[in-house]
């Protein structure tokens, strides 16, 4: 039974519908796939075992906010270790996700859809209902599988506080 949640986030004057249970630090990453391109099925938290990783989820590259994050998290990949990495997750095609990287030079974070099945937004609590795509969150998964920082934005427009998720992921190296 997947859980729904209606007072947490709006879209516009009215709450959307999330579906899936919030994370928390503590908690084991839960695993899911996605897609890349070619259609080709991926698992993030499997490819990048015993490393760091930061998934930032996004609802669409096409967007103004999405854009910037995810350009910023590109220059900040350029600056880490190989121990750390970051995927974008989105509802986006992986077509579409390959096309977007190519026009913004994007080719340090690894970009994964959800939209097949929309595993990532149901098992991470961040499936919008209604335009079935993700809101914007940020999780880092330990070496260890579990999270060691999970922040759910608060609305779709709001970035996060890039340093601070650099700063977490070089904690969660040592």
């Amino acid at each position: 039974m997947v859980t729904v949640r209606t007072d947490v986030l709006k879209l516009g004057d009215k709450f959307a519908t999330l579906l899936g249970d919030e994370v928390k630090v503590g908690d084991r990453a839960p695993e899911f796939t996605g897609v890349v391109a070619g259609w080709t099925q991926v698992n993030p938290l499997q490819e990048s075992k015993g490393k760091v990783i930061i998934l930032s989820a996004v609802p669409s590259l096409d967007t103004d906010t999405c854009d910037r994050e995810t350009r910023r998290f590109n220059e900040e990949a350029a600056k880490l270790s190989d121990d750390i990495v970051i995927y974008t997750i989105s509802a986006d095609t992986p077509m579409a996700q390959k096309r977007w990287c190519a026009a913004a030079g994007v080719d340090k974070v690894k970009v994964v859809s959800d939209m097949v099945e929309a595993e990532f937004g149901l098992k991470y609590g961040a499936l919008i209902k209604e335009r079935r795509y993700l809101r914007r969150a940020v999780f880092i998964v330990g070496r260890d599988g579990k999270l060691t920082y999970v922040n759910y934005l608060p609305s779709l427009g709001q970035e996060p506080d890039y340093d601070e998720v650099i700063r977490a992921a070089k904690e969660a190296l040592k």
